[in-house]
């Protein structure tokens, strides 16, 4: 039999209260019930004693007893004996309360009998000697019931008023326990690939310390073996960089030594191969230095008017080589304060490289390239625009892959960079959104914070009427 149901049902809580608080409910029903039961036999043997002490000591005078009057609502409310002396006749001499109509038992000692739709407790003492008259005593079984329910209840009042407390502190310590439970599972889904380390032991319950414990040795071993790529991956990268830096400068020796021709055309194409399997080694050191770091880089408030100037200087060589405009463009309703973003600076600048480098790579020569900063409801944003081939609509959701490249398009490249950017904006709390132009062929990407929603519409032209030029090359 298993506690716990299967199901949206499956929870401790919910288990703790459906089994306890029914065994509460019963545990008070059956203490009532009993209570009840015993209180009713205590009064009943007590009050049985008096009636018998009560009609026989009236039994042993052998005058006349004067009966005092008994009110009927002191007998039904209060419980008043009733007395009656009968003579050998069998008819009524005495009576404490007159027209109750109560006949005289046939047989002495205690009866149950109904009189005008009441119940009463009835007592006859035995014939007296000589005189042969009888006494009988009666009570309101109305009140017997009412006085065993009330010193039951006087009984059942503690447990009565500690039975909805225990339930509201078992709903308390439950949802503490879930609580408790749900924060280590948090913890548990803050760990990533950059950051992994044990959950914390403290206050963790000892029925599941061994799955917590269990778990910390399991994420030791992703941790040990994430380690064991990234280094595997450094040392192939460093291992790989020298010989094949050797190789292109040979092979600039041998094209510079070689004749024009078809030999000049094969060690161009040899050579572009050793330019890409050198670009390659270089982005797969660059990943797996932004990958052991991300862990160490501190989060701070990084200005992106600032970055993206940086960016920008890092590579105005390379859009100069490649006769591009590059700039920056800034929106003018956008508040400087609107332009701070908290991440880890390194991620960022990462990001923010990679995009502008791929721009730079497959926009053609004479082309545009512009970084636009704006600002969203949900923080700011950043757009790199370029004047490029653009990706095909098929392709989209692949090029963040490692080592996708877009079949059919001739610039070298890894496959790495974009994997790369959206890594790094992923640390920072952010996502890039790949769209293309819809006023020309162009390529928009777009860093923005996982809330905001990316707009259908196309993208305008990057230096338009209300945006502000910064930086142009």
């Amino acid at each position: 039999m298993h506690i716990l149901s299967s199901g949206p049902m499956c929870s401790l809580r919910r288990a703790l209260l459906f089994w306890l608080v029914p065994l509460f409910l019963l545990v008070g029903v059956a203490s009532a019930c009993f209570s009840y039961w015993t209180y009713n036999r205590m009064v009943a043997s007590f009050m049985d004693e008096q009636m018998q002490q009560l009609g026989d000591s009236i039994a042993l005078h052998d005058e006349r007893v004067a009966l005092p009057q008994v009110a009927p609502e002191r007998a039904h409310k209060w419980g008043s004996y009733i007395a009656q002396v009968w003579n050998r006749d069998g008819l009524l001499e005495a009576s404490s309360m007159t027209g109750i109509g109560a006949p005289m038992a046939r047989a002495p000692g205690f009866h149950d009998v109904t009189i005008g739709g009441r119940q009463w407790r009835v007592y006859a003492t035995s014939p007296a000697p000589g005189s042969g008259q009888r006494v009988q005593i009666l009570q309101s079984g109305e009140f017997r019931r009412h006085l065993a329910v009330e010193r039951a209840g006087s009984a059942l009042a503690p447990v009565l008023i500690l039975l909805p407390l225990a339930i509201l502190i078992l709903w308390g310590v439950a949802a503490t326990l879930s609580r408790e439970v749900q924060a280590i599972g948090r913890q548990a889904a803050q760990q990533d690939e950059h950051n992994i380390r044990e959950l914390s032991m403290t206050r963790v319950p000892a029925e599941i310390a061994p799955l917590v414990e269990s778990f910390n040795s399991l994420l030791s071993r992703l941790r040990d073996a994430f380690d064991t790529q990234r280094r595997f991956v450094q040392d192939a990268a460093h291992e790989l960089r020298t010989p094949i830096t050797a190789v292109a400068l040979q092979l600039e020796n041998v094209c510079r030594d070689m004749p024009a021709g078809a030999c000049q055309e094969s060690l161009g194409q040899l050579k572009a191969g050793v330019d890409r399997a050198q670009r390659l080694v270089d982005q797969l050191l660059k990943l797996s230095r932004n990958e052991a770091k991300a862990a160490q880089e501190p989060i701070v408030a990084v200005d992106l008017h600032a970055q993206v100037h940086q960016s920008i200087d890092g590579l105005i060589a390379l859009a100069d080589q490649r006769h591009i405009d590059l700039g920056m463009v800034v929106d003018s309703p956008v508040p400087t304060a609107t332009l701070m973003l908290r991440c880890a600076a390194g991620d960022l600048r990462s990001a923010l490289d990679n995009l502008i480098e791929n721009a730079l790579r497959y926009t053609p020569e004479g082309g545009v390239v512009d970084v636009r900063l704006s600002s969203t409801p949900h923080g700011p944003a950043i757009e790199v625009v370029d004047t490029g081939p653009g990706i095909p609509p098929d392709q989209l959701g692949r090029v963040f892959d490692r080592f996708f490249r877009v079949p059919g398009n001739g610039t070298r490249g890894s496959g790495l960079g974009l994997s790369i950017a959206q890594n790094a904006a992923q640390r920072c709390g952010l996502r890039i959104v790949l769209r293309n132009r819809q006023d020309r062929s162009g390529l928009v990407a777009r860093i923005e914070p996982v809330a905001a929603v990316v707009p259908a519409a196309s993208a305008a032209a990057p230096r338009t009427v209300g945006s502000t030029p910064v930086l142009a090359s």
